[in-house]
């Protein structure tokens, strides 16, 4: 394997591989980035990018990282190389999220730590939208992202060239809540504000899809890989 030329999609079984790999092949084309979609410590540890993607409940994702030997190199891309979180491998970075399992009094699951911060599941009971209808949780569809964070105007790189307020695709009961606002990369409004994207030097996140969000998300993947954090 070329270290400098590939990108390691983290196969842990709790992914949404087909897509992400897909998504992520479509923009390598001609770029010299080899594609992997990879279950082997060695592999992410040889890559010089790491897209790191989740679905499902986060107590399992943990779990499945843990279980399948690649956590350890997924803490040391996280320290090294340009990793992309998308989902629940954005929350996954956090510290702590209030989602576990039935019946563990509440505890919620402990994340890699790497992004100081919880998550929180959307509490929007009673809460009407502009349409009267209620909210639903999970929210599910697209919705605008505002590029800027909660208190700082300045983008991220990754969104060179991609309109403010454009949509992306969300399925999601649980959003990120990082400690420190300059984290917080994108915000979306759901019943309330929410941190869509979070970055911290040379890791970027989404709670949204970027391969369900067409040419937008698409163009989110593409500037991943010319990213020089």
């Amino acid at each position: 394997m070329n270290s400098s030329k590939t990108v390691a999609v983290v196969d842990y079984g709790m992914g949404n591989l087909r897509s992400v790999s897909q998504a992520v092949q479509h923009v390598a084309q001609g770029s010299g980035f080899d594609v992997v979609v990879t279950s082997k410590p060695e592999d992410v540890m040889a890559a010089e990018r790491i897209v790191l993607p989740g679905q499902g409940a986060i107590a399992d994702c943990m779990r499945e990282l843990a279980e399948s030997g690649l956590l350890e190199s997924v803490l040391h891309a996280a320290a090294h190389k340009p990793l992309f979180g998308v989902c629940v491998g954005m929350q996954m970075l956090l510290t702590h999220s209030a989602e576990g399992r039935p019946g563990d009094g509440g505890v919620g699951t402990p994340g890699l730590g790497l992004i100081p911060g919880e998550v929180l599941k959307f509490d929007l009971a009673g809460q009407l939208q502009a349409d009267g209808s209620r909210y639903k949780v999970p929210q599910m569809g697209w919705n605008q992202v505002d590029q800027s964070a909660f208190n700082d105007p300045k983008c991220h790189p990754i969104w060179q060239g991609v309109p403010d307020g454009s949509y992306f695709y969300f399925v999601h009961s649980f959003y990120a809540c990082p400690s420190d606002a300059r984290h917080t990369a994108g915000t979306a409004t759901y019943g309330e504000r929410f941190a869509a994207a979070i970055a911290r030097d040379n890791i970027f996140a989404t709670q949204f899809h970027p391969e369900k969000s067409a040419d937008q998300g698409l163009a989110l993947y593409r500037n991943f890989l010319n990213w020089n954090p």
